[in-house]
């Protein structure tokens, strides 16, 4: 492992950490403010907003394995990248359709990723080693 692949390494840890931190934080506000339908829509979001992370870090190395001899991607990688947003867009829909959770709790929760990977950026410029 090269120190490029270190470095990101390190990194996509700390959005993990970022995220888990963010849900905890979250979660915890909204159900001391507004009750457990707030906290525990909010932690929902959050588990979807992970699940859609990690589901694009798997993308984003399935299509970097073939980048230095350039074959195509499989067609379940294709698919899937269709498809992710579709099942998740379902996913919401029946929750907010059958769940008693708050629908605008769910829906901040689901800015997870991208508070932790704003945040991981905020880090690495202020520690930013040349």
């Amino acid at each position: 492992m090269d120190r490029d692949e270190r470095f990101f390494e390190r990194a996509l840890g700390r959005i993990a950490l970022w995220m888990a931190l963010a849900a905890a934080a979250g979660g915890a506000a909204g159900w001391a403010v507004a009750g457990w339908r707030w906290g525990a829509g909010f932690l929902l979001g959050a588990a979807a907003s992970a699940l859609n992370f990690r589901w694009l870090k798997q993308l984003v190395e399935a299509l970097g394995e073939g980048a230095g001899s350039r074959p195509r991607p499989k067609a379940r990688v294709a698919i899937f990248l269709g498809l992710r947003y579709g099942l998740l867009a379902l996913a919401t829909y029946v929750i907010f359709i059958t769940s008693a959770l708050s629908v605008p709790a769910v829906l901040a929760g689901l800015f997870v990723a991208v508070a932790a990977v704003i945040v991981e950026i905020l880090f690495e410029l202020m520690y930013a080693r040349n």
